[in-house]
């Protein structure tokens, strides 16, 4: 199976943030707007240090004091200095390409798009590196680059398997209307659908039933160190729906593995949902029985999510508590049946399961 990637340089080159004061702003200091609009990245200390350090600057120009003061109109940056991103995998297999479509087999451990600690360590990095690679003839590839390939959807960055990207803007139009299709809450067949995902996961204890439809809504809640709040199962979220097929009970391990298909497209879902029936995936570090986190902890890890420092840029480290961003269970994306967006054929894209999630006999995948 042909794969693409480049090892990761020991570190980024930093972010540079920049901020364009409307004219409704009310006059304040570069210190009071910095730790007012991103009180979430630094306390005040923080953003202190990072004045002293001359990564904030004002039209142009690196101030120092922090009462400097703002006004309408003014062009404020934010450089956020180069660090070491965690370890990330970097090699993707290629499991369909033509001219439009890009799927690939994302290894766990790799983030798709840009986010918290990983700003260059995604499958958007490698994306763009192997076009550039492609447009300057620095590579092997015999392929013509017709632009960069963008995700069309996110897998979570402990989520293994088929990842569709979209090398055409019709080709993503196309996908983007047909993938909103399949947010509906309700089951269709897959001529209705146009987009059909089939999963594979490893969940703890023996799941009685053959086959279980859960229709639990998903939605957020307020958790420490997730700014948005956090999705879990809650009666006041939206509708959703996933189908739960068992394909093997390992008595012995008091464990189930199996097959999964989405009817809604919520985040997180497969792994609230299996949680919720009672079954969450194995080694899931954040979802326990019930779709929610321990919730007993909650009030302490508030408490403490904002104690620690970086005291190289003054801002908060990772919180201790789990994060939905967190690996370790078994979850893959192992089947993606659609319909061409731009032939108009069906296709279905299959990436191999790790061992862990392979029946007995069947081929499963090894990493390169």
């Amino acid at each position: 199976m042909e794969s693409f990637g480049v090892s990761w340089p020991p570190r980024n080159e930093g972010i540079i943030y920049r901020d364009v004061l409307p004219s409704t702003f009310s006059t304040s200091s570069v210190l009071d707007f910095y730790c007012t609009k991103y009180n979430c990245s630094a306390p005040r200390e923080g953003w202190q240090q990072r004045i002293q350090n001359g990564q904030i600057t004002v039209d142009g120009e690196v101030v120092k004091a922090f009462d400097t003061t703002l006004r309408a109109g003014n062009c404020l940056t934010y450089h956020r200095l180069p660090w070491t991103e965690p370890p990330a995998p970097w090699r993707l297999q290629i499991l369909y390409e033509d001219d439009h479509l890009l799927a690939v087999n994302k290894p766990s451990g790799l983030q798709v798009l840009p986010g918290g600690l990983y700003q260059q360590r995604t499958v958007l990095t490698q994306l763009m590196w192997r076009c550039q690679a492609a447009a300057a003839n620095v590579s092997t590839l015999d392929y013509p680059c017709i632009s960069q390939p963008s995700p069309v959807h996110r897998l979570g960055r402990g989520t293994s398997g088929v990842l569709l990207c979209a090398k055409t803007k019709a080709a993503k139009s196309k996908l983007s209307l047909d993938l909103a299709m399949g947010a509906s809450s309700e089951p269709f067949s897959f001529a209705e659908k146009r987009i059909m995902k089939i999963y594979r996961a490893l969940v703890s204890g023996i799941i009685d039933t053959d086959e279980t439809f859960i229709k639990e809504p998903i939605g957020t809640i307020k958790y420490p160190g997730v700014l948005k709040g956090l999705y879990a199962a809650t009666p006041r979220g939206k509708p959703s729906q996933s189908k739960v097929v068992v394909l093997q009970r390992d008595l012995r391990n008091n464990r189930s593995l199996v097959q999964v298909e989405i009817f809604s497209g919520r985040p997180h879902q497969i792994r609230i949902h299996l949680a919720y029936l009672g079954h969450p995936l194995i080694s899931d570090p954040l979802y326990v029985s019930g779709g929610k986190p321990e919730m007993s902890s909650l009030a302490l890890l508030e408490e403490s999510q904002q104690s620690e420092v970086n005291h190289d840029d003054g801002g908060y480290l990772k919180p201790a508590n789990p994060v939905p961003g967190d690996c370790g269970y078994h979850l893959h994306a192992h089947k993606l049946m659609l319909i061409h967006p731009i032939t108009e054929k069906p296709l279905n894209i299959v990436a191999p399961c790790p061992p862990t999630l392979c029946m007995p006999g069947e081929e499963f995948a090894v990493e390169c």
